[in-house]
């Protein structure tokens, strides 16, 4: 199973999502999706549901020597959420952290001021919050992004993921009310390995995302 690129798996998505809304389940739908990868899957489904598209800026916390490893992650202004299984198992502490910690909220800070400037967020109270990535491997920051949304008293809280880790998806089912999954490949190991076309997106493609350009 392999997708052509982010828009072709957010068209299964939206599919999918839209079965579901004509079934009574997703009403008020509410699209917020983790850039920068989420945003080209985000786009389709929520132009499929007409419904309105936001981000959700959340940080990896990688090890010190190996980023790309998620150790946590970060939303909003929000405390840090460490797996601690991990960092015991790498010697490290939250403590030991805080350098990373402070970078990625730096990181964080600036992406929203740029994505959004002094649009407020977009208020999910009441709503069906739809969270898109454009896939799930260890699962840290959606984790991170799923309980800053369920602070904020959504109605139905939804992770909408085209491929994902099995056993990161069974260890985020009690965070959502419903995780969309449809693909869930033995052997994973990285969401890129999914993709055909997997180029890093840019501030300015979550921009004119955001924007309609």
């Amino acid at each position: 199973m392999f997708f052509r690129n982010r828009a072709e798996a957010g068209r299964e998505l939206a599919g999918l999502l839209t079965d579901l809304r004509d079934q009574g389940a997703l009403d008020d739908p509410l699209v917020l999706a983790l850039p920068r990868g989420g945003i080209a899957v985000a786009e389709p489904v929520a132009r499929a549901l007409d419904a309105p598209l936001d981000v959700l800026v959340v940080r990896k916390i990688g090890a010190p020597h190996h980023q790309e490893f998620a150790v946590g992650a970060l939303a909003a202004d929000d405390p840090p959420l460490f797996d601690t299984d991990t960092l015991a198992r790498l010697g490290l502490t939250e403590e030991s952290m805080a350098p990373v910690v402070e970078r990625e909220r730096r990181e964080l800070r600036r992406r929203e001021e740029r994505y959004r400037g002094d649009r407020p967020a977009p208020d999910p109270a009441g709503r069906t919050v739809i969270v898109v990535d454009d896939g799930l491997a260890t699962g840290a920051t959606a984790r991170a992004a799923l309980r800053h949304i369920r602070r904020r008293a959504p109605a139905r809280l939804v992770l909408a993921v085209p491929v994902g880790a099995p056993d990161s998806v069974d260890q985020l089912a009690t965070e959502a009310d419903m995780i969309l999954c449809p693909h869930r490949p033995p052997g994973f190991t990285a969401v890129g390995q999914w993709y055909q076309d997997f180029e890093q997106l840019s501030d300015k493609d979550v921009l004119a995302a955001l924007h309609g350009t």
